[in-house]
């Protein structure tokens, strides 16, 4: 469990919505979490999990709702500007279920590039960053390394590493582990663990149960596009009031 400072909310979510064709896939999503939280989200499979996360960070554009990343601010019921979406995404890393790494770069310029580009970073500078990040990951002797010589729990910590070296403000993470086996989705874990103890503000889309209740401060049921229950972790997961969550719980732990 992390220490959650008491401020206003990092990221609020008002009223958002998101339809594909005639699917309500979200549906008036009110959410705050604040600075230093770590926020795993579940649920069953087509719930709106992910769409979420897509459309927090703009990857997916929202029907209708405000979205706030710290000063910024979009309403979805209109074309959001460059600098908003430049002001949002500067916030805001994010960790998918495919590692998405270049395959022809060293891992050091995968960790490096966006810094150059985006930050303005020279070189030398984002090197440094980028060995700092990759040691964090336990993956520093994997710099002159190519990705395809490296496990998917390896290229996932890779991912993480080049998320964080944008310094965000919040970091989102899309089902990390789905892809890997067992064994290599534990180093992942302990690589998010690790995150959450330093205070960085989280928000997981998660089958990992265990995650779920141990690391994070607070467990978001989401179901047809709805939060059907959201509490702190131990709560939620030891004992939920909803009827759907308690369901959904039972289908997970009688697999």
């Amino acid at each position: 469990m992390t220490a959650v400072q008491n401020a206003g909310p990092l990221i609020r979510l008002a009223a958002l919505s998101k339809h594909y064709g005639t699917h309500l896939v979200l549906d008036q999503i009110d959410l705050e979490v604040v600075k230093g939280e770590v926020l795993a989200i579940i649920g069953p499979s087509g719930s709106g999990k992910s769409t979420l996360l897509r459309c927090i960070n703009y990857l997916e554009v929202p029907d209708g709702g405000l979205i706030t990343v710290g000063p910024t601010t979009i309403d979805a019921t209109r074309a959001a500007s460059r600098s908003e979406l430049s002001g949002l995404r500067r916030r805001v890393g994010m960790v998918f279920q495919s590692f998405n790494l270049f395959p022809h770069m060293t891992v050091l310029r995968n960790v490096s590039l966006a810094q150059e580009r985006v930050l303005g970073r020279t070189r030398r500078d984002a090197d440094e960053r980028s060995m700092q990040l990759l040691k964090r990951v336990g993956l520093a002797d994997k710099a002159g390394q190519y990705p395809v010589r490296c496990s998917g729990g390896q290229q996932q910590r890779i991912a993480i590493a080049r998320s964080l070296a944008l310094d965000p403000e919040v970091m989102l993470f899309d089902e990390p582990t789905s892809a890997l086996d067992p064994e290599l989705g534990l180093e992942v874990l302990a690589v998010m663990r690790e995150l959450a103890e330093s205070g960085m503000t989280m928000i997981v889309v998660t089958h990992e149960m265990g995650f779920a209740e141990n690391v994070s401060d607070t467990v978001m049921i989401m179901a047809d596009g709805k939060i059907v229950e959201k509490g702190p972790s131990a709560q939620v997961m030891r004992n939920p009031q909803q009827e759907r969550t308690k369901r959904f719980l039972r289908a997970v732990h009688d697999r």
